[in-house]
């Protein structure tokens, strides 16, 4: 017996019926004469299933009855109705597999569309988007949710309408037989609706509370799956053993609770619908005796066949109410990422190829010219001004948090000059890769301007804003495919040339030449054959061959030992030679030639200096190259 305790806090949510109609809406827009067929192939099914119980009342009131004692008998009459009713069940079957193999096709074709639009919208969002969710739990929705969606629209869609049918030829053919029978066929009713009700409403809530504890699995797993080197080396099995246990209880008690009440609803509907059967003979064979309702043998023989299938829709629509209750609940999740506000962009300054005339006039052009200029319309008067892309960055009294109640920058205000390196010092938590999101527009801050080139990037289209900016994360991903394509995913309209002058640039040429396939390999599960240094020139590379006039790089060598980062040194040098480079490093022997080297504490600016100058203040910068304090 289930727990008849309600589940807190989870409930059908008020929009569920909204989420309905919009779910069939995909269903009937994709494929709407699909749909109409299935809709007609239901109908011809639904009513041959049933004109095969009227039928039983034709066949012996008709034929049976009156061939019975005569000497010589003629079936010709009968044989001819078998006949038809025969032609009739074989237009059922037909109907019933043509629209069963249209449905496969239908719902692979509707999720084809969601999952279509969940990519598609999803690449519109924002980076606050992916750091507020999980990645098992958006996985979730491309795998357990859709999968949900695909039983209710193969089974309980067609389930449901042929049920729905059923259903109301049936009772008016009941009506036609006997009106005084159908009475208590209501009532039967009656009992059943809420009975299924009752059950279906808590299975229900119990099959949302499934869902959401199925994403929380999947997200934990991967979760432990990228981090089990961690898990490994910290000796945490048994601690995580314990964590999975609890969210996979949680899992298990939705469901068994869930399907417990769903399990109940069929034996019980099922029973009641035998309980009417057995009334209906009794009733009826009471009113045939008394001579009332003019209940024959053909009528009732029809109308006890009438009575089971009477019954069996509202078994097999509430059999299907747990796929739809799941498969809503998916939805609303589902709808919940498309209905998400994409990264909203205002700007309108954009950049383009530029050359200079004769007269020294920057000027557009089409070809690529290596030159980059920020094309500014100006609403006021129309006119259009071009500014070149030197990188030139100023952070002016900017204030910025991820949320208003935690500020992470304070009025905090800096400037890196065209081709300027400017590295950012300071403990974690002090603001360092937030500066670098805030330049890329992953975020808007709060207060104060950021001016690239003078001018405010909130008036750049994001798109040439980032496409301006080089970066080399820390965390580094290569995608499956060759070493070429994922070098060249710094610049599409890259020759095999230049990706191969990029990784000479980053001292990647000559691990790559070393391998079976040279740029031919083929990388998978994030270029898991490499080591992670290989990798990490790999992902300097693919910064190389974008070719940007802004660089930033966020621990890029941390991954690369010591003998190797004195090699990539070099080729880094190139290529922050004539850009504007910042620069986030803890290994403090990387940034001694910055231009600038600024030191930040929980969100402020303490010092800034050059390396000399710095060490001359015996400030924090000093202490922490000499060692006496270290980075936290």
């Amino acid at each position: 017996m289930p727990d008849t305790k309600k589940p807190e806090g989870v409930r059908l949510s008020r929009n569920t019926l909204k989420t309905a109609k919009r779910l069939l809406k995909y269903v009937t827009s994709t494929f709407k004469k699909e749909f109409v067929v299935v809709f007609i192939c239901i109908a011809v099914s639904a009513v041959a299933t049933i004109a095969m119980s009227f039928a039983l009342k034709i066949m012996i009131d008709g034929y049976i009855t009156p061939l019975i004692g005569q000497e010589n008998p003629d079936f010709s009459g009968f044989f001819s109705a078998i006949i038809l009713l025969g032609t009739v069940f074989l237009c059922g079957v037909v109907a019933t597999f043509v629209y069963s193999r249209m449905m496969v096709r239908i719902g692979q074709g509707v999720l084809k569309r969601i999952r279509d639009e969940m990519f598609e919208h999803m690449q519109t969002l924002p980076i606050r988007y992916f750091d507020q969710n999980t990645t098992g739990s958006i996985m979730s929705l491309y795998t357990n949710d859709t999968d949900t969606l695909r039983q209710m629209i193969n089974q309980a869609i067609p389930q449901v309408l042929n049920s729905t049918i059923t259903i109301l030829v049936t009772f008016i053919s009941m009506i036609v037989l006997s009106p005084v029978l159908t009475i208590l066929a209501v009532a039967v009713i009656f009992v059943m609706v809420l009975v299924a009700k009752t059950l279906g409403g808590n299975s229900g809530k119990y099959f949302v509370r499934q869902q959401l504890a199925l994403a929380d699995v999947t997200g934990f797993i991967e979760e432990r799956m990228n981090g089990q080197r961690v898990v490994k080396v910290f000796n945490h099995e048994q601690i995580s053993e314990e964590e999975f246990d609890k969210v996979n209880d949680s899992l298990y008690d939705a469901a068994n609770n869930a399907n417990a009440y769903a399990n109940m609803m069929g034996p019980i509907i099922g029973n009641i619908g035998n309980l009417q059967f057995v009334l209906t003979a009794i009733l009826g064979g009471l009113l045939s005796v008394a001579g009332v309702g003019n209940l024959t043998l053909g009528t009732m023989a029809s109308y006890l066949q009438l009575t089971k299938s009477f019954g069996q829709p509202f078994l097999q629509v509430a059999q299907q109410f747990n796929s739809v209750i799941m498969a809503l609940a998916g939805a609303e999740r589902i709808f919940k990422l498309i209905d998400e506000k994409p990264e909203t962009d205002d700007g309108y300054v954009t950049l383009v190829n530029a050359k200079w005339t004769k007269d020294n006039q920057l000027v557009e052009c089409k070809e690529r010219t290596n030159l980059w200029a920020w094309k500014h319309p100006h609403q006021a008067d129309g006119t259009v001004t071009y500014t070149q892309l030197t990188g030139d960055v100023r952070f002016d009294h900017v204030t910025f948090g991820y949320n208003d109640d935690k500020i992470i920058l304070h009025d905090l205000s800096l400037y890196a000059k065209p081709g300027q390196k400017l590295a950012f010092v300071g403990s974690t938590g002090a603001g360092k890769t937030t500066i670098t999101n805030l330049i890329n527009r992953f975020y808007d801050i709060q207060e104060g301007a950021i001016r690239y080139d003078g001018i405010n990037i909130k008036k750049i289209k994001k798109d040439d804003l980032r496409r301006s900016l080089g970066i080399v994360l820390q965390d580094t991903h290569l995608f499956t495919g060759t070493i070429m394509e994922n070098i060249r995913y710094g610049n599409l309209d890259a020759t095999d040339e230049e990706v191969k002058a990029a990784a000479r640039l980053a001292h990647a040429d000559s691990f790559i030449r070393m391998l079976p396939q040279g740029y031919d390999t083929m990388l998978t599960g994030d270029g898991e054959q490499l080591s992670q240094g290989q990798r990490q020139l790999l992902s300097i590379a693919r910064a190389a061959v974008a070719d940007p006039p802004v660089l930033i790089l966020d621990e890029a060598t941390s991954s690369i030992d010591t003998r190797t980062e004195s090699i990539v040194q070099q080729g880094m040098d190139n290529l922050m030679h004539g850009r504007t480079v910042f620069v986030i490093a803890h290994r403090l022997s990387t940034i001694r030639n910055s231009d600038a080297i600024i030191v930040l504490d929980h969100g402020r600016i303490i010092e800034r200096g050059t390396h000399d100058e710095l060490i001359k203040l015996h400030g924090t910068y000093y202490q922490l190259y000499t060692g006496k304090l270290e980075l936290s």
